[in-house]
């Protein structure tokens, strides 16, 4: 466990998670028996390992999970590509900045808690980061219901930083800037990324 490091907040989750087992024990006293159990769940999933990024030029993964989504779109009347990555439950749910960038704003935008990985997510509550030429925006999924960002507008962050939590899975998106087109694109639909390592337009 030596350098293992977790969530900020992650403690206080746990401790509740922990709590449960005690509640339920005079009901069901076995139930305390879970109780280390619940903590050390809690706190696994909520584990922020160290990266280092490979890559000194273009776009790093912002989450750790599979690719869910690679298209390009309409936006304020430009052709964008989107990659977006699916972070299941035991995915690290911290979250890296893809480039080096200033963050000009972070907005929450409340929605659905719709599953994560279906078309329907696009509904669902997020939080965008504005960063000028690209954005990221963090989507709750059905289980994760809080996106914790770290960074307010101003924060000049580098690649790979970590900017943001979210607890137990989600979606995290990248939308690149109009120079960025499908064929710059190096991952695939399926394919397992790494926040703050993998490369995902080149």
């Amino acid at each position: 466990m030596s350098g293992f490091r977790v969530a900020p907040g992650t403690l206080r989750l746990a401790l509740v998670c922990g709590l449960v087992p005690v509640l339920l024990a005079p009901l069901f006293p076995p139930a305390v028996l879970l109780v280390p159990v619940a903590f050390g769940v809690a706190v696994w999933f909520n584990r922020d390992p160290s990266r280092t990024p490979t890559a000194t030029d273009g776009y790093l993964s912002p989450a750790d999970g599979r690719v869910s989504v690679v298209r390009e779109e309409e936006h304020a009347g430009e052709t964008r590509v989107r990659v977006a990555v699916f972070m299941n439950v035991t995915d690290v749910h911290v979250n890296r900045m893809p480039a080096p960038a200033t963050v000009e704003s972070v907005t929450h935008e409340p929605g659905k808690h719709l599953p994560a990985f279906t078309k329907e997510s696009d509904r669902n509550e997020r939080v965008r980061f504005d960063c000028g030429a690209f954005e990221v925006t963090l989507i709750a999924g059905a289980v994760a219901r809080r996106i914790h960002p770290w960074v307010d507008g101003g924060a000049e962050l580098e690649r790979g930083q970590r900017f943001a939590h979210i607890s137990f899975g989600s979606r995290a998106d990248v939308l690149f800037p109009p120079e960025v087109s499908l064929a710059d694109v190096v991952v695939e639909r399926g394919e397992k990324v790494r926040a703050g390592e993998s490369v995902l337009v080149a």
